[in-house]
């Protein structure tokens, strides 16, 4: 099933491609917690116990690429300090197309193990406020864990069923949401993901991803002075996952609009498919690939919220609970 699905998104030249970089192990990549230390003390400290390092790209200022070492990269004394975070490179792109800024309040909708909240601390220098989510509680230990080993404490952690989410808490300047998906990007890592996916598999992902992303979009409030920004990201290459979900929420939600990621590699995404036609700022969402871009396959759209109300026909409009908007209410009354 998975090859009749990937055999559509690539010539056949370029599935074999994709399919042999799968089975390629990914080389382990770190990200550097600029917290602590800098990317340039590290790389000394682990090439002093004998590590062989590079930077991982110029597309990154904190990325490592560690080809061998002679001791367990989970275990160094700079690693239990807080010092880096092991962490897949395609995982740097959705916290580097959010650029959260510093005293903001941003949401991380599926947080669990940490990469990308505590990537959003150090950027924010633990400033303002980062609400850690993630809907399996026991992920949230490895979650929690590396909160304190890497020095973050602008970070709340709960645990809700991120579709609960505008009710829960709303207002953020920006919200990640790195949705659960069916990991067709990350072949290498688990390959079991080649056989156990069918029909029914992603359709109810699909719908999954469609409901978290209309909830990522109204907890985000649009009159943030600095913000009102949200990012969906995949580890998958499949375009319902990817493309048709960020269309559907467009046509949900005519308040968001598609913005550049900022991201300088990558391929556009697609804005027709297989005869369906998708609206034509797709080509603002970005994709990657293991064969093109050495790395897991991943995929990023940037909305920008227009307006904390939503037009559902001429003269009516409605404004989803959790955008902010009554908060600002209450700010007018006490002056």
């Amino acid at each position: 099933y998975l090859m009749e699905k990937l055999l559509q998104l690539f010539t056949v030249n370029e599935a074999v491609e994709f399919f042999e970089a799968n089975e390629i192990a990914r080389p382990v990549t770190i990200r550097t917690n600029t917290l602590k230390t800098r990317r340039r003390d590290l790389a000394q400290a682990l090439i002093n116990r004998g590590v062989n390092l590079d930077p991982i790209g110029k597309w990154t200022k904190v990325g490592l690429t560690i080809f061998d070492s002679p001791v367990p990269v989970g275990a160094t004394p700079e690693y239990m300090a807080g010092h880096y975070m092991i962490q897949a490179a395609s995982s740097f792109l959705p916290v580097m197309a959010l650029a959260p800024q510093e005293n903001e309040r941003v949401l991380d909708m599926s947080a669990a193990p940490g990469g990308k909240t505590t990537y959003c601390a150090a950027l924010m220098k633990n400033t303002g406020l980062v609400v850690a989510n993630d809907a399996n509680r026991e992920r949230e230990k490895a979650l929690v864990a590396n909160i304190h080993r890497l020095g973050i404490s602008n970070a709340v952690v709960c645990n809700y069923d991120g579709r609960e989410f505008p009710k829960v808490m709303g207002g953020f300047d920006r919200v990640l949401l790195d949705a659960p998906c069916s990991g067709t990007g990350v072949i290498s890592k688990d390959a079991s993901v080649k056989t156990n996916k069918g029909p029914e598999d992603f359709s109810m992902l699909t719908n999954l991803q469609k409901e978290l992303l209309l909830s990522a979009i109204d907890s985000v409030n649009a009159d943030s002075p600095t913000g009102g920004y949200i990012v969906y990201s995949t580890c998958s290459v499949t375009v319902e996952e990817d493309e048709a979900v960020v269309n559907y929420a467009l046509s949900k939600r005519p308040n968001i609009k598609l913005v550049d990621a900022k991201l300088d590699f990558g391929r556009p995404g697609f804005t027709s498919f297989r005869g369906r036609a998708f609206h034509s700022s797709l080509s603002l969402t970005r994709r990657f690939y293991p064969h093109t871009h050495n790395m897991d396959g991943f995929f990023v759209a940037k909305f920008k919220k227009l307006s904390n109300k939503v037009q559902v026909e001429e003269n009516q409009f409605i404004v989803p609970a959790g955008s902010g908007v009554k908060l600002k209410q209450k700010k007018k009354r006490r002056n």
